[in-house]
């Protein structure tokens, strides 16, 4: 009898292992015509890796170009070819992944994104880094809609060793946003960290809001935000591009989080949201423990990408 099994129990072929199918001992046939189609393979595997049209043309173009000058004849040359092409990729336009410091007061961070995509996490995360580094560190819940959410972000702020500002359920987000720096600035505190409501990025009523919390921000500390991160869900595929595009319309995104990235798969997702908005990806979520976020570094995630 024939098992079926459900996909998340089949393991996933990683880009390399799928690309390796086309990667023939010598790689040049693959625009001499030995291999009739190889390109069109190269293309449409790059794709499904969600590497988006921009960069996977960038890609195949480079592959052609040096399989064509004799630079390309094994497999090892091909995948690092693919390698250098995408951390080059990744290194293009603003790349730094570095956190802005503020020059005086606290340095606001402004996260948003939609439900789902890991951004109560992330900030439990990115307050366990600060504090790591011995900053003071509070935390804002500006979502004031959903259930949970201020219990949720108190807890990682237990976690973390952060201080905490919330408001009442159904309360003006804005208001707790500015509420939480003044709280900041009487405190001390190096870093404020707020969090937003996830909202779906097709709600022009939410995007609104998100824009009076910024625009808040600003009048209290005229350069706040100092970062506003967009957390987006690496598992997406190509609606997170569809989603970044929308949230940096409405507010000026500074910073990329990739959250759930299976880097073995999907991951170049990674590489197209950074060159549709010309923004960095400042970090990597990896896991659920508040240790669990990475520094993006370009090198060292290209050679993942394209590990076995």
């Amino acid at each position: 009898m024939r098992i079926l099994r459900r996909a998340e129990d089949v393991p996933k072929r990683s880009v390399w292992q799928r690309l390796k199918d086309i990667a023939l001992t010598d790689v040049g046939v693959l625009v001499k015509g030995v291999a009739p189609g190889s390109i069109e393979q190269l293309e449409e595997l790059l794709l499904e890796a969600d590497f988006g049209v921009p960069t996977t043309m960038r890609l195949v173009a480079d592959v052609e170009r040096m399989a064509t000058r004799g630079e390309i004849r094994d497999q090892a040359q091909f995948a690092e070819a693919l390698r250098a092409g995408v951390e080059s990729a990744l290194r293009a336009g603003n790349s730094d992944p570095a956190l802005a410091v503020a020059v005086s007061g606290p340095t606001v961070v402004l996260i948003i994104g939609v439900n789902g995509a890991g951004k109560t996490t992330f900030i439990g995360k990115l307050a366990g880094r600060y504090r790591g580094e011995g900053r003071k560190v509070l935390l804002a819940a500006a979502d004031t809609f959903r259930a949970g959410a201020t219990d949720q972000l108190r807890l990682w702020a237990e976690r973390s060793g952060a201080d905490f500002v919330g408001g009442k359920s159904g309360s003006d987000p804005a208001a707790v946003a500015f509420d939480a720096v003044e709280a900041g600035i009487a405190r001390k505190a190096d870093v404020v960290i707020v969090d937003t409501a996830g909202r779906l990025h097709t709600s022009d009523s939410l995007m609104e809001e998100l824009r009076k919390v910024a625009r808040v921000l600003s009048k209290r500390i005229p350069d706040a935000p100092h970062e506003t991160l967009l957390v987006l869900d690496g598992t997406i595929g190509q609606n997170a591009l569809v989603q970044a595009r929308t949230f940096s319309a409405a507010v000026p995104v500074t910073g990329l989080v990739v959250t759930k990235v299976d880097g073995t798969a999907r991951g170049g997702v990674v590489v197209a949201v950074h060159g549709a908005l010309n923004v960095p990806v400042k970090f990597l979520g990896v896991g659920e423990k508040i240790g669990d976020l990475e520094p993006f570094d370009a090198a060292s995630f290209s050679r993942d990408l394209l590990a076995e």
